[in-house]
């Protein structure tokens, strides 16, 4: 019996209709890391299906805070990441010594406008990783925990759209998002930003636009949002999903 070839298996895949056609002209290295991502994501999707339900108490729920960086806001029309961070967490808590940063290299310019906001320039990402490279580092980093983000259709987006066109698969982990969480509790309030979130919980800006930073203070106001709805009763998954719905 031959061994396994991850390549090999990427073009099965690819001459069954089970990729999209513009993967063809992939070289091997390429193809081996897109067939070992589709391979993960899979068996995290496994993973999900088999582990706990809506029923967690949200103070022990294991989540990945996360920050996306990008080219600009439109991912169909040609955006892409240029950084990635991310923390974990359990319950409340940031898991100390958990955390995954990179640069990405997007393959296209960085505008002036987005190297000035994110002080991420193109010679700083012309060595970086690819973005195949470093969807897999983020996805060995999260594994099957929930998503969270600030103002997650944005990070959302980019994910879904960057493993669509690497891959074919879609993201189908489970992403919450603080501004939904925190506009809910607080809904005659105004503000959406993650600014305007850290300042009304006291909680310290510092190196905004750093997808690292940004996920680590998002985890502080996650935090913050748990106190709020345990305060309200709310402490599962299904109790804090029957919340957001309630009109």
């Amino acid at each position: 019996m031959k061994p396994w070839n991850p390549f090999n298996r990427f073009m099965e895949l690819y001459r069954s209709g089970g990729l999209p056609t513009s993967l063809a002209s992939l070289d091997e290295t390429n193809a081996q890391q897109i067939a070992f991502l589709r391979s993960m994501l899979r068996d995290i999707r496994q993973q999900r299906e088999n582990g706990a339900g809506g029923d967690v108490p949200l103070d022990e729920l294991q989540a990945v805070v996360f920050d996306l960086e990008t080219t600009g806001f439109h991912p169909q029309n040609g955006d892409e990441i240029i950084s990635v961070g991310a923390a974990a967490v359990r319950g409340p808590e940031l898991v100390e010594g958990e955390t995954m940063y990179s640069l990405v290299n997007p393959r296209r310019p960085i505008p002036p406008e987005i190297e000035k906001l994110t002080s991420i320039t193109n010679e700083m990402v012309k060595d970086a990783p690819d973005t195949a490279q470093v969807l897999i580092q983020f996805f060995r980093f999260v594994r099957d925990r929930v998503l969270i983000a600030h103002a997650s259709g944005h990070d959302r987006r980019f994910l879904d759209i960057a493993l669509r066109r690497r891959t074919g698969a879609s993201l189908t982990h489970r992403v919450l998002d603080t501004m939904m969480i925190a506009c809910k509790l607080y809904p005659d309030r105004l503000h959406y930003t993650l600014d305007d979130w850290l300042d009304f919980y006291g909680i310290e800006r510092k190196g905004r636009h750093h997808a690292l930073q940004d996920a680590i203070m998002t985890a502080r106001l996650w935090s913050a949002l748990l106190g709020e709805l345990a305060s309200r009763q709310v402490r599962t998954l299904y109790e804090m999903y029957a919340f957001l719905g309630r009109t």
